[in-house]
């Protein structure tokens, strides 16, 4: 079901005292000098899912701020969506300066940030992820985590579950823990980072095959594998009970050690996803910055491909920050043509206006300088 912005507005948002943009559920290009306020519009976007955003910004780090201000304002950022045939108007942000929650409301109504994923999925890419294959593991599972949330909203869920359980675990471990509460947080890390497991190999598993319909498209096909031995292991073909059996037996064997390293040496969060140039036959880490930019373009433009085809969810929206300015023409028309073909609303921002020029008349032109937006239609 296509999902797009028809209008969005943004109220005290980082730069923005205020901003309106109503593209109509077209795809948007913004352009203009840096430090103009075109991520700030991208980020904005992206706090229409669960979590931080495209940043991972401290909700009170993106209300705008004055100088001699100690704290960011009370933000706001609203928009109309288009679902299919029908419309609706959401919002997201903090109600007050030093306000720690972060408030949804869907046609009025109180929601929770999951909520969202009925109405909106986005999907970003952005200049922080150009070392996604040098950076440590940990990027790189966020990044996977983001692919599996665009198509599973419960991934959200059981990730910050597990990740609570960790840390709760972590500290007991440091005292002389009851054991019963041990067992008991063992379970709940199990239980979640079965899912957890089995969503990213799920994920990995679908893009595989995603990637081998893409053979006519100009941009570098990847092998996936998933190296942590519970991804494997649901990749195998273990089921949740298999698995969440399995990983609970293993952190209750593991207490001395976890306690002796200060970290749980077992789970999810240890895997690691490796990405190999198919047709380079090399991994994504020795190839050039601009292949290995392509080849993370070409994971999303997969996911989102697979997504695009579902008729009972929300399509991807793509935030794509400075990406047109690392391809080629051939890939940067490639990209143009994929998204339109796949009737995606995709955001994208880069400084020269010239990159967008196979765009125009296909998207909406919109100039940013000094957080002010100007239409160029």
């Amino acid at each position: 079901m296509r999902s797009a912005i028809s209008e969005l507005r943004l109220t005290e948002f980082r730069a923005y005292t205020q901003a309106r943009l109503a593209p109509e559920g077209r795809s948007v290009f913004l352009f203009g000098p840096n430090g103009a306020g075109k991520t700030n519009l991208l980020e904005a976007l992206s706090f229409f899912s669960p979590g931080r955003g495209l940043r991972g910004s401290a909700l009170a780090e993106v209300g705008r701020r004055a100088p001699g201000e100690p704290v960011g304002r009370a933000w706001a950022v609203s928009a109309d969506v288009i679902l299919g045939d029908h419309r609706a108007r959401i919002g997201t942000g903090l109600e007050g300066a030093g306000d720690l929650r972060r408030r949804v409301r869907i046609e009025g109504e109180t929601a929770a940030p999951s909520d969202l994923a009925e109405l909106l999925r986005p999907m970003w890419l952005t200049p922080a992820q150009d070392r996604l294959f040098l950076d440590p593991p940990s990027e790189r599972r966020r990044f996977l985590d983001r692919l599996v949330l665009a198509a599973e909203p419960g991934h959200g869920a059981w990730a910050s579950d597990y990740e609570k359980a960790l840390r709760e675990r972590g500290r007991l471990l440091a005292e002389q823990p009851d054991p019963a509460w041990l067992s008991a947080l063992e379970a709940r890390m199990a239980k979640a980072g079965a899912r957890l497991a089995t969503g990213r190999a799920d994920t990995v598993e679908a893009l595989r095959t995603e990637i081998a319909l893409r053979e006519s498209r100009p941009f570098p096909r990847a092998r996936l594998v998933l190296t942590g031995a519970w991804e494997r292991m649901a990749g195998e073909g273990a089921d949740l009970v298999q698995i969440e059996s399995a990983l609970a037996d293993a952190l209750a064997q593991g207490r001395a050690r976890d306690a002796a390293a200060g970290r749980a040496l077992e789970g999810p969060h240890r895997g690691d996803l490796a990405v190999f140039d198919i047709d380079k036959d090399r991994p994504a880490a020795e190839c050039s910055t601009g292949e290995q930019k392509a080849l993370v373009l070409n994971l999303v433009l997969a996911q989102a491909a697979r997504l695009s085809r579902a008729e009972s969810a929300p399509t991807p929206i793509l935030l794509l920050d400075e990406v047109a300015a690392h391809l080629d023409p051939i890939r940067r028309a490639a990209l143009f043509d994929e998204i339109e073909a796949l009737a995606l609303q995709a955001f994208l921002t880069g400084t020269d206006e010239q990159l967008f020029e196979a765009l125009k008349g296909r998207a909406m032109g919109v100039h940013a300088e000094a957080s002010r937006l100007t239409v160029r239609d």
